[in-house]
């Protein structure tokens, strides 16, 4: 063979390895939600909006929407699966509970490959083996364990190609999020706030697994940059009292979004550690700030190269309910054009902060009936209604039990983890929400390594007869609930919306719904077999738009509902990909 001719075929053949091999790009992650052939990120975007551009499936057809494949998870581990879906180059990867990744092929639902964790015995997850998705970045797919590691494996195969241990599984950490990628750093947060860990997040080198960064969220901890020691979080003892920041709690259990319009990453940190406000916040004045936990039950703003931390915004400082801080940031700009930030918390509050710096914007209920603050005052901070706080117990003639309080929210929050969706469309967000309250009472407590570390005692009950779950709509730049959707059971599952006019959902009873985004009016729905927890997802494939949502009931309503549990003791496990599609020829269809 000419040698010229040689030489050019190994040029190609280099630069077709180079190509196949750098997969997914950062420029392809900061387009996701433009681009509609693929789903790259979870939230349809790492701003979280959850909103798809798509409209080829509208208000006006959307009831010829129909099943094309579902894909069982299978075998005994049936418990609660709230991944999200992610879509490329015509393989669809999901997670699933205890810690398992599968690969299914796009147009048919068969498996590719399984890659199953092997779990060690002793692994102390909070609220169920569950898993909320992966990442996708070159040609790898990452996503975190249960035993508190993140793995990247093989896009194409499965095999592990790292493996890197966040932190011990025995102190009570763990991990269930869908890791977060900008720069060609792995973002990933930790769980297990029940168990006295330490909240963080940490930056790895995409390629290698190496750590770049790690910030810890409580005060007192000292981060870590490329091996070294940076800065210490906070000032120490500034809002915590004695040595209760060793095990205080802040767990980054939910993951992050990223801003790309300011570069930063956004974190929520979780309950401080333990429940009982009156052993974290001994002595400390109510009249000023130095009981407050930072930065427990806050959203962070981080600088994406380093870790540090550029602003905070605390929705429950001196946090008693366990009302954590951890739920999603979307970014998004308003009617008027400003950069925005919005945030659903668990204590019954949706707040608006300024995407620049964090500074509070405004904030409004978004659940009936709080009991535990009259509201917030102009800087976002919550007016304590202290009597509804959980007694202390060294108050009481034992000293064995607080006295008892009925509060509502309940501990599972106004919202949980489910993420809410921001329609461009309508400039609204849609919320699922749940009307709940709880009897709780404190408890003496010390902190043991590897054991529940709550400090507080707890029953759950609806507010309502008629319903606990509610989807709202709600509009950010006024308050104002547009409308209300009522469920029986709770809501647990992510929410998308989509320029064609629909907000999909799925409820425990198993129905994923379709509502018009203007008038909440149920326009479709499709019975899966099992309670939905999982979070749906749309794109294009052949010039056909496509909907994806998994189905298996669990999760933490089951394990601590009270008489909640009792109220939806009769639904089925399951586990179950479902895949629809409108064909062409009725997308124009009535």
């Amino acid at each position: 063979m000419n040698r010229f001719l040689t030489a050019a075929i190994a040029a190609l053949l280099v630069t077709s390895t180079q190509v196949e091999a750098a997969g997914v790009t950062e420029e392809m992650l900061a387009n996701d939600q433009a681009s509609t052939s693929d789903i790259l990120t979870n939230g349809m975007g790492r701003h979280l909006q959850r909103y798809s551009p798509l409209d080829t499936l509208n208000t006006e057809n959307v009831d010829n929407l129909f099943p094309v494949w579902a894909f069982s998870l299978g075998g005994e581990k049936q418990r609660g699966q709230e991944t999200q879906p992610l879509v490329h180059d015509g393989i669809m990867y999901i997670t699933g509970s205890y810690s398992r990744l599968y690969a299914i092929d796009v147009k048919t639902g068969e498996e590719l490959w399984q890659y199953d964790a092997r779990l060690p015995e002793g692994i102390l997850p909070c609220c169920d083996v569950i898993n909320r998705g992966a990442a996708l970045y070159g040609d790898k797919v990452y996503f975190g364990t249960l035993d508190a590691r993140i793995v990247a494996l093989d896009a194409k195969t499965g095999d592990v190609v790292w493996r890197k241990k966040i932190d011990d599984y025995k102190a009570g950490y763990s991990y269930t999020a869908a890791p977060l990628i900008v720069n060609g750093l792995v973002v990933t947060g930790n769980s297990g706030g029940e168990f006295g860990i330490v909240g963080a997040v940490e930056a790895r080198d995409a390629e290698t697994g190496e750590l770049v960064w790690k910030r810890p969220v409580i005060e007192g901890h000292m981060g870590e940059l490329n091996g070294e020691p940076s800065t210490m979080t906070g000032t120490l003892n500034a809002t915590w009292p004695g040595d209760m920041w060793k095990t205080g709690g802040g767990a980054t259990w939910l993951g992050g979004s990223y801003d790309a319009r300011t570069d930063t990453l956004i974190f929520g940190a979780g309950n401080p550690a333990p429940w009982n406000s009156h052993l974290r916040n001994a002595g400390q004045p109510l009249d000023d700030n130095s009981g407050d936990n930072l930065y427990a039950a806050s959203r962070l703003g981080l600088d994406t190269a380093t870790g540090e931390i550029k602003w905070h915004f605390q929705t429950t400082p001196r946090e008693g309910w366990d009302y954590d801080g951890v739920n999603e940031v979307v970014a998004y700009n308003d009617r008027d054009g400003n950069a925005r930030l919005a945030t659903a918390d668990r204590n019954g509050f949706f707040y608006v902060l300024n995407a620049e710096d964090g500074d509070f914007v405004r904030g409004v209920p978004f659940v009936k009936d709080i009991s535990w603050a009259e509201g917030l005052d102009e800087n976002g901070r919550p007016i304590f209604v202290e009597e509804n706080r959980p007694g202390n117990p060294a108050d009481s003639a034992d000293g064995k039990k607080g006295e008892i309080v009925f509060a509502s929210p309940s501990f599972l929050g106004g919202k949980n983890w489910m993420p809410m969706a921001f329609s461009q469309k309508t400039g609204n967000f849609y919320i699922p929400s749940n009307e709940w309250g709880m009897d709780i009472w404190n408890e003496p407590i010390t902190y043991k390594k590897g054991a529940a570390y709550l400090g507080s005692g707890f029953t759950i009950k609806p507010n309502y007869e008629d319903h606990i779950g509610s989807l709202k709509a709600m509009d950010p730049d006024t308050g104002e609930i547009r409308w209300e959707y009522k469920n029986d059971a709770p809501l647990w599952s992510g929410v998308m919306t989509t320029a064609g006019g629909l907000v999909f959902f799925g409820t425990p009873e198993g129905k994923f719904i379709a509502l018009d985004d203007t008038t909440g009016e149920e326009l479709w729905s499709f019975q899966t077999g099992s309670g939905i927890v999982g979070q749906p997802v749309t794109w294009e494939q052949d010039g056909e738009q496509y909907v994806s949502v998994i189905s298996g009931w669990g999760g933490a309503v089951p394990l601590w509902g009270g008489e909640v549990a009792k109220k939806v003791n009769y639904l089925n496990q399951g586990g179950t990909l479902w895949t629809f599609k409108l064909p062409r020829q009725l997308a124009s269809a009535n």
